[in-house]
């Protein structure tokens, strides 16, 4: 598989989006968006002392978190991210060389495995290699926060976006503890919750109308 043209840079923060072949349907229930949710904050961290699968078999993740995890330094900073039924989108900021590559290697395929064996399928189940785009302000950050937090409601599976589990928008506006948070910006930006809040409130009713403007084009 070909390299990409301009390699990702350690310190730089990403767009990252992976979608499923023919956008097939990858996130059927609760549970296959636990085992993502599971594999994000499992990878992110480099040279684990434990397998992932003696991992989710571990009742309390958040203290095996502190235990095995504390001292290990991480691969990638996860900033934001959304799971969708076909895609899902994370913001990164790379800390390692070959870090998001590395990481995003590992959730696909090991989600990939799980799917497989559970629905008694065989081959690829992502769509080529992941996207990326660059981060570069802290505008772009939050205008591209409010984006991904909004994808469940421009796709209609929810009215508001905190109705929405599988994204980081609860932590976002605080209702997160830190033991469960998988996001950290704080040293990017400062984010007031209620602030937050009407910023993506405020977009909804466009989002939904660009969403089916594009419908129509594409149909």
């Amino acid at each position: 598989m070909p390299g990409r043209v301009l390699p990702l840079v350690k310190g730089k923060v990403y767009h990252i989006f992976s979608k499923s072949i023919a956008e097939f349907k990858i996130f059927r229930n609760n549970i296959e968006y636990e085992r993502m949710s599971n594999a994000v904050k499992y990878y992110k961290a480099d040279n684990v002392p434990l397998k992932f699968s003696n991992f989710l078999r571990i009742k309390n993740k958040e203290k095996a978190f502190k235990r095995y995890f504390g001292k290990i330094k991480d691969r990638v900073k996860i900033m934001a991210y959304c799971f969708m039924p076909t895609h899902i989108h994370l913001v990164l900021e790379q800390l390692k060389p070959e870090g998001i590559s590395v990481f995003m290697s590992y959730i696909c395929n090991s989600y990939t495995r799980y799917f497989n064996i559970k629905t008694k399928r065989k081959g690829p189940l992502w769509e080529s290699r992941f996207k990326n785009v660059l981060v570069k302000t802290d505008e772009q950050f939050l205008h591209l926060t409010r984006y991904i937090h909004l994808n469940p409601v421009t796709a209609c599976v929810v009215e508001k976006p905190e109705d929405w589990s599988f994204s980081s928008y609860k932590e976002f506006l605080g209702e997160v503890g830190e033991e469960k948070a998988i996001c950290s910006y704080s040293d990017l930006v400062k984010i007031d919750s209620k602030d937050y809040q009407k910023f993506v409130n405020s977009r909804i009713d466009y989002q939904k109308k660009l969403a089916k403007i594009k419908k129509i084009f594409l149909e």
